[in-house]
């Protein structure tokens, strides 16, 4: 039966994960037959009516419509639109990084995630009709604080990979370098960007010509952790095996996945990384920590190490870069996870089934 669902998210923008997700959620719900209204305090770059906030309780008619949330930020309106709405309540879970990744960079973060996880308390008390994680892992927040498995679902979220598939590759701007290491995420203290750099000098020792690729951008509110991330750099020895990348568009996102030898992820925490399955569908084999969510995402496609011990990490790509049989096995791994977990198709079957479980409460 079809139905009118409100989707509401704290900011909208191009090519943004969250965004991303929330717009991929709307088209498939749309082609399934339901009424979808998007809602966002902010729009920049989408090609989509967006409605303020303050209108969705109005657009709402019956106690069987749905308030879909994004949740990936400390947000006031949404905690008190959800305690007192008689629709259907669905929080899409997006995971909020602990503070503590950012104490000593950040005060501004700091207070931004301890107030985004102040929150999961209570959530998980209100009873929502439906729990929506990227990942077991986000999941994980909300059953400890009570929420019952029968209404919790995992849905990896929407993403943009059969766009960026379809591509032409820019490669005017990578470098030669090689054994080449990737790294695509924003520049953030979670990401554990000094274990990547210590990573890219022990690679360096073992194969002079060993480069890193950085895509990603730094936060300017975030300025002292980039300059401790040159400082490192430059400690290492390494600046002139690192190209940095802020402004990378698609083709060079592209390019960068169809040249680099391996992505290294060692991320001390992710609720999902969707970079990982760029990768996978690429054909770019990963190396990662297995830490957070990064087990689950990666499954069997890739290398998951338990530490992000530099010489492993270095003597992974290497091995990678030349050992063919190896790299093939990994590719068709990553390839086939894609297709079977991530791919659309895959995604528009779980929202579809995720939403009739709700309906039969």
């Amino acid at each position: 039966m079809p139905m009118r669902i409100a989707m509401l998210a704290p900011g909208l923008a191009r090519h943004d994960a969250v965004s991303n997700d929330a717009l991929g959620m709307t088209a498939a719900l749309r082609a399934q037959g339901h009424e979808v209204a998007l809602f966002s305090p902010s729009a920049r770059g989408i090609d989509e009516p967006v409605q303020e906030p303050g209108m969705l309780e109005a657009w709402l008619r019956s106690p069987e419509d749905i308030v879909l949330y994004h949740y990936c930020v400390g947000w006031d309106l949404p905690l008190a639109l959800f305690g007192r709405t008689r629709a259907r309540r669905v929080l899409r879970y997006h995971n909020i990084t602990p503070p503590e990744f950012f104490a000593g960079w950040s005060e501004g973060y700091v207070a931004a995630c301890s107030d985004g996880r102040r929150q999961l308390d209570a959530y998980a008390a209100m009873g929502c009709e439906l729990y929506l994680g990227d990942s077991p892992y986000n999941l994980g927040d909300l059953m400890e604080r009570g929420v019952p498995a029968v209404r919790c679902a995992v849905l990896p979220p929407f993403h943009e990979i059969e766009e960026l598939r379809s591509l032409q590759a820019d490669t005017r701007r990578l470098p030669a370098g090689a054994p080449l290491l990737l790294m695509v995420g924003r520049i953030s203290p979670n990401k554990a960007h000094f274990d990547l750099v210590d990573a890219l000098a022990a690679a360096v020792a073992m194969a002079p010509g060993a480069h890193l690729l950085l895509i990603g951008k730094l936060d300017p509110n975030l300025a002292r952790y980039g300059a401790a991330l040159r400082q490192r750099i430059a400690a290492r020895g390494v600046e002139g095996h690192i190209t940095w990348l802020q402004d990378a568009n698609g083709a060079e996102l592209r390019a960068a996945f169809d040249r680099a030898d391996a992505l290294v992820m060692l991320s001390e925490h992710e609720g999902f990384c969707v970079p990982v399955v760029e990768a996978m569908a690429l054909g770019t084999p990963v190396v990662a920590r297995a830490s957070s969510a990064l087990p689950w995402t990666v499954g069997d496609a890739g290398l998951v190490w338990d530490s992000a011990d530099p010489h492993l990490v270095a003597a992974s790509v290497l091995r990678i870069a030349s050992d063919a049989e190896l790299r093939g096995g990994l590719r068709e791994r990553g390839r086939r996870r894609y297709a079977d977990t991530f791919a659309p198709p895959v995604l528009e079957a779980g929202l579809a089934e995720a939403l009739r479980r709700i309906g039969t409460r």
